[in-house]
């Protein structure tokens, strides 16, 4: 080979494994974050409520970007955005350390949000791209990353929350993200992105029967029809954001103050959470095969409702946190479908509006089970996830025709 003949871009599997990364580098983040919830709380001295309020920041800044992310993938490309937002979220989460009241708190986590809210926007259009180019029905490993990456930013948390203060330990992770980012970025960055999802231009590709290459059903048809089926799985998507928003904020002050947990313990529920999540996701197309779109979210709806009455209703750790775990085998690939098939149907804007909707349910989740657990109990405040868990097995069920 000659010495300066081009170096060739890498190939699908490459981009596939710098997709993955990226999925299980916002799970890490995230997961990083929630975890020292309580040390945030106590430093701030911020009641339940205004804990809530506070927490509103990261679901109100990612759904005030949503639908502008969505236009800056169809001028930038959803590759770029995704580098550009990952190094924001790296940034973003070694601020809330470094605030002392609750509007602070609020102010950063808005900031946060808003890049928390893009890369979600920008690497699940490029996922839904690839699922495209692809023909297999991959998206549900992607979530799983996403849902790895959540169990092991929680298992670190746990395991150093006794030795390392919420500051140096955020920095850590900043330090560690903008690492991931430089590495994954560069992959990602060297090969254009596949051919746009076919939903843009025309009804989704019809892989093997009835599924498309993303595991859905058929076509939502043209026009106003793709918009109200993008509404629809927007609407799915809210409760089932709703869910894991409530856990991943909520869980450790549940378990400490409901349960007596110790802080090493109550890391765990999140931990827990996420693992189930990523057990169901990793065998999630296996069940969009076998049991189809619609069945696996009736079915998924339905197991995360009783799994939460009995994380919420428990009355001792370990039984929480079996509720925990069952919610998370519940929920795992209702977020994926819904969002998948909206990219499927309407491209990054479509990813943007399920996303958008989607996220109303982190929007509505910390100040609900905020508020509500002020006037009666957090408890009672965290069975409204098993509520709205049964909507959307209910929502799926009465829509199987058209998603």
């Amino acid at each position: 080979m000659c010495a300066d003949a081009p170096v060739p871009a890498p190939g699908p599997a490459r981009l596939r494994t710098a997709l993955t990364a990226f999925f299980a580098l916002d799970g890490f983040l995230f997961a990083g974050w929630v975890v020292r919830i309580p040390a945030i709380k106590a430093q701030t001295g911020a009641s339940a409520g205004e804990l809530g309020l506070a927490l509103l920041g990261v679901s109100a800044g990612a759904v005030a970007t949503m639908m502008l992310t969505g236009r800056l993938c169809g001028r930038f490309g959803n590759h770029h955005v995704t580098v550009a937002s990952a190094a924001l979220v790296s940034l973003g989460i070694a601020l809330p350390p470094l605030t002392h009241s609750a509007l602070a708190l609020g102010l950063v986590l808005l900031v946060f949000g808003s890049a928390y809210g893009a890369i979600n926007v920008a690497m699940n259009s490029a996922a839904v791209d690839l699922v495209a180019a692809l023909r297999r029905p991959v998206m549900p490993g992607f979530h799983a990353a996403f849902s790895l990456g959540g169990m092991l930013g929680a298992g670190l948390g746990g395991l150093v929350a006794g030795s390392l203060s919420a500051t140096r330990h955020l920095l850590l992770l900043a330090v560690i993200g903008l690492a991931v980012t430089a590495v994954a970025g560069r992959a990602l960055l060297s090969r254009p992105a596949p051919p746009p999802a076919a939903g843009r231009s025309g009804p989704p590709s019809t892989g093997t029967g009835r599924n498309g290459p993303d595991g859905s059903g058929g076509s939502g048809g043209p026009g106003g029809s793709r918009r109200g089926v993008v509404a629809v799985l927007g609407l799915i998507a809210l409760c089932t954001a709703y869910g894991e928003g409530a856990l991943a904020d909520w869980s450790a002050l549940h378990l400490t103050q409901s349960l007596g947990a110790d802080p090493g313990l109550a890391a765990a529920g999140y931990a827990v959470f996420a693992l189930a999540m990523t057990v169901g996701r990793l065998s999630g197309t296996a069940l969009l095969q076998r049991l189809g779109q619609v069945r696996a979210l009736v079915a998924g709806g339905a197991t995360a409702a009783a799994g939460m009455l009995l994380g919420a209703l428990a009355p001792n750790v370990w039984l929480a946190l079996a509720g925990f775990v069952v919610t998370g085998l519940g929920l795992a690939n209702i977020f994926p479908v819904a969002i998948g098939r909206a990219g499927a149907l309407a491209g990054p804007r479509g990813v943007a509006a399920a996303s958008t909707l989607g996220y109303g349910g982190m929007l509505l989740g910390p100040v609900a089970i905020g508020f509500v657990a002020e006037w009666t109990s957090l408890t009672a405040a965290l069975t409204t996830v098993a509520a709205l868990a049964a909507v959307a097995a209910a929502v799926a069920c009465a829509a199987r025709r058209v998603i």
